[in-house]
């Protein structure tokens, strides 16, 4: 076998043991993956096994049982369907709302510089900054003269307050990664500042939108310490229900695992419909034309 040979029968040789080195890599990957989403799943799969349970065993160890909607009829039975819908509707209005003001707000910070536009943003982004205990005295003390103790749209202004400053600055981002170009020329054509917002700059945006907007609804859905202060029976959340199945004579684990189960469903859902728009918008906005 000639010298030029030689190199090229080894590199031959070398080709397949290669392959399988990185068939095993790409292997290990797919586990490592899998024994973590595993590992993040695994409270959430027990609270629904747990939530099938009867009450006689429901803290038992072994995963042979008998499932049962015994929980769920009795946290249908109370109080709970009514917690459930105030804050599906607290968190969808302030939602709506904090979209409604802030993306506009967001858009002209992104489109039009002025003199101050970094002092109303820094402004706006120090309002995330304090504790929310700093604010439940002041809100507190609002809230019951302006009569809005124990009420959804009480919970929807608070949860505004905190909102509108995460979508401004999240919007802001994703408004100026869109070329101006494209806006510049919808003028040509006619366009008003509106239309060209509308009908360009929003569309292109909608990946942000949906992520903003997910992720307000979860901050709103699961927020505890406000709901807890500001309201009492009217306008109760489901995360405060919860917590009222821990009693002093005994915690009512069957309706504390069935109401866990039923509070992450609306998330869930509202995410899968939005999944796509979710992972390009947060992979997005942080590259400038």
């Amino acid at each position: 076998m000639s010298s030029s040979a030689a190199p090229a029968s080894r590199a031959l040789g070398l080709a397949p043991a290669r392959r399988r080195v990185w068939r095993w890599q790409r292997h290990a990957v797919h586990a490592t993956g899998a024994s973590l989403l595993f590992l993040a799943l695994l409270p959430v799969l027990w609270l629904v096994q747990m939530s099938f349970r009867p009450n006689a065993n429901i803290l038992g160890a072994g995963l042979a049982f008998t499932p049962t909607l015994e929980n769920y009829r009795a946290l249908a039975a109370g109080g709970f369907p009514a917690s459930f819908l105030h804050s599906l509707l607290a968190s969808a209005g302030s939602t709506f709302l904090s979209l409604l003001i802030g993306v506009p707000a967001a858009y002209a910070l992104a489109r039009f510089p002025f003199r101050s536009g970094g002092q109303i943003a820094m402004w706006i982004l120090v309002t995330r900054m304090a504790p929310p205990i700093a604010f439940t005295i002041p809100f507190f003390l609002a809230f019951t003269w302006l009569g809005l103790m124990d009420t959804v749209s009480g919970l929807v202004i608070i949860y505004l307050t905190f909102n509108l400053a995460m979508v401004i600055w999240t919007m802001k981002s994703f408004f100026a990664a869109v070329p101006r170009s494209l806006e510049e020329a919808a003028w040509i054509d006619g366009a008003g500042i509106w239309q060209s917002f509308l009908r360009v700059t929003l569309p292109l945006s909608a990946p942000g939108l949906a992520a903003t907007g997910i992720l307000c609804f979860i901050m709103s859905w699961n927020d505890f310490f406000f709901a807890l202060i500001l309201t009492r029976t009217n306008a109760m959340t489901a995360p405060v229900a919860i917590v009222n199945f821990m009693q002093y004579a005994g915690w009512e684990w069957g309706k504390i695992a069935a109401a866990g189960v039923v509070v992450l469903l609306p998330v869930l859902v509202f995410t899968f419909f939005v999944r796509s728009y979710l992972v390009r918008g947060l992979m997005a906005g942080g590259v400038k034309e």
